[in-house]
């Protein structure tokens, strides 16, 4: 079966399927992003790690690249690479390490949780396929879960930092999309590594503006975070998160998403010595069975 019949096929996906697999391991490494940024953020200001990673990115990209010889994309597909590029290569990393200035990487982490909702529906309105009531009230479910969650944290109002994180879930959301679209019919690693490529001058001016203006302190972690949010983040946990959407579909994959929040809270704890709300293991109950429930229903 062709792939782009996969990605928006009616029948059940196994919770075991190869795709989903991959869609999985690209939520565990995209889990660690925002502590590897916290991290970054003790070496490099915010604009500097911004656009350091997207340069590093897209070395790495495009040293990838022209190993395979990889063939330029058709013309058709340049403009949700584009879009690849902007949300994904340059939009949701700057939003995010902006909002890192002021949040805590457990509240920032919990905020993206809405992501799988608005990126199931922004496929929903470009593939003009529509998700089942099911799907849609179990993904309903875990977006209101984890905004209560948010929002509990901070009186019943977000926050600047909170504006940052639901600005960088939009733009993240149609990268995903859009590149979990064109997974169906182009090599899931190919997709992020022309978007980080398209994406690098804007990132090259960014560093070229940003360095002089921010003193860089190296340190063990600073750089250890640095190489992760490059090397992972923004190029590694791509390839493997785009070939899953591309196998099971962009609606299914995304619901795997739900569990991304959850992981990081653990690192966060873990890795950066952060205390969490004691209602995060009621939203974890929540939030797991929202996702269980988004990868048993139809898709029609």
């Amino acid at each position: 079966m062709h792939l782009y019949r996969s990605a928006i096929a009616s029948k059940r996906v196994s919770p075991l399927s190869n795709g989903t697999a991959l869609a999985a391991l690209g939520v565990l490494s995209f889990s660690f992003s925002f502590p590897g940024t916290a991290w970054a953020l003790e070496g490099f200001g915010p604009w500097s790690a911004t656009g350091i990673r997207g340069v590093l990115a897209a070395v790495i990209a495009l040293s990838a690249l022209l190993a395979t010889r990889a063939p330029l994309p058709a013309r058709a597909d340049w403009p949700a690479l584009a879009v690849v590029a902007g949300g994904c290569g340059i939009g949701f990393p700057l939003l995010t390490t902006l909002a890192l200035q002021t949040s805590s990487t457990a509240h920032s982490a919990v905020v993206i949780g809405v992501l799988p909702m608005a990126t199931a529906t922004i496929s929903a309105f470009l593939t003009r396929r529509h998700p089942s009531k099911v799907f849609w009230a179990a993904a309903g479910t875990g977006a209101v879960t984890v905004i209560a969650f948010t929002l509990s944290q901070n009186h019943g109002q977000p926050t600047v930092g909170d504006l940052y994180l639901f600005a960088a879930l939009l733009v993240c959301a149609a990268g995903y999309a859009e590149g979990g679209r064109l997974s169906a019919h182009m090599p899931g690693w190919r997709v992020i590594a022309w978007g980080v490529v398209l994406a690098a001058p804007v990132n090259v001016v960014v560093s070229l503006a940003a360095l002089p203006q921010e003193p860089v302190h190296l340190t063990v972690k600073a750089v250890a975070g640095m190489a992760y949010i490059a090397a992972v983040s923004q190029f590694g946990a791509f390839v493997v998160w785009y070939q899953g959407m591309g196998l099971i579909g962009v609606p299914k994959a995304s619901q795997l998403q739900l569990a991304q929040p959850l992981l990081t809270l653990v690192w966060a704890v873990l890795l950066l010595g952060e205390q969490l709300s004691p209602a995060a293991p009621l939203t974890a109950v929540v939030v797991l069975a929202c996702i269980v429930v988004t990868q048993r229903a139809r898709t029609s």
